[in-house]
């Protein structure tokens, strides 16, 4: 039996598309590994208290922490952080539902990077998780590909990509739907139908990356 790790970072559950990748990602994982547990972290809905990062870095090198930081208790910390770094490394593979927002990734999702970064094997190699497959599903509101007026200002799908394929050496996959933001913006209108294709597509590609994975891990255990 394999696990996988579905971890959603949308503010948003009605109307969310990185989360609505992630379900098809993951109802095609279902399909291919019916015995699979999935089991589940929403950094959108409980985000990891910021406090978090500084009190394990304030621990580590004796300093305090800062005044006003929301999660001042270094050995509660300490206990979340290594709650945190063990449910992601027993992962056998893991799905990463992110929005773009603000041309970058959210606060809770640095967050919990950061403090999976406190853990010496995911920062040097990965450790037990490099090899591991990673699916990102992923929501821009606009256009971002080569020739948009916004290319190159999607600042989250290269630093995903970098954390978790160059830091932690895991296998990435993406699915990624643009033009998201289309249906609900005025001057967006001409885009609406370039939206409802990028979307089509992602979800596609979600369903096939996750597949995929699911047969790999099967193999794997068989």
């Amino acid at each position: 039996m394999t696990t996988l790790l579905r971890i959603d970072a949308s503010i948003r559950v009605e109307g969310s598309v990185s989360r609505a990748l992630a379900d098809s990602a993951e109802a095609a994982w279902k399909s291919e590994h019916p015995d699979g547990v999935v089991l589940r972290r929403d950094l959108g809905l409980q985000p990891i208290p910021t406090g978090v990062w500084a009190a394990l870095i304030g621990a580590q090198f004796g300093q305090p922490v800062p005044n006003g930081a929301s999660f001042a208790d270094a050995a509660e910390a300490k206990e979340l952080a290594e709650t945190l770094i063990n449910e992601f490394k027993s992962a056998d593979a893991v799905l990463l539902a992110v929005p773009l927002y603000n041309y970058g990734i959210a606060q809770h999702v640095k967050t919990y990077l950061d403090v999976l970064l406190t853990d010496q094997e995911l920062l040097t190699g990965g450790g037990q998780v490099a090899g591991r497959p990673v699916i990102f599903t992923l929501a821009r509101g606009g256009g971002y590909g080569p020739g948009a007026p916004k290319e190159g200002w999607d600042h989250a799908t290269p630093y995903l990509s970098r954390i978790f394929g160059e830091v932690f050496n895991m296998k990435v996959r993406i699915a990624a739907a643009e033009l998201t933001l289309a249906p609900v913006t005025p001057g967006m209108e001409q885009l609406i139908d370039a939206s409802k294709v990028s979307q089509q597509e992602a979800h596609s590609t979600a369903e096939e990356h996750a597949a995929e994975v699911a047969r790999i891990l099967t193999t794997t255990a068989a």
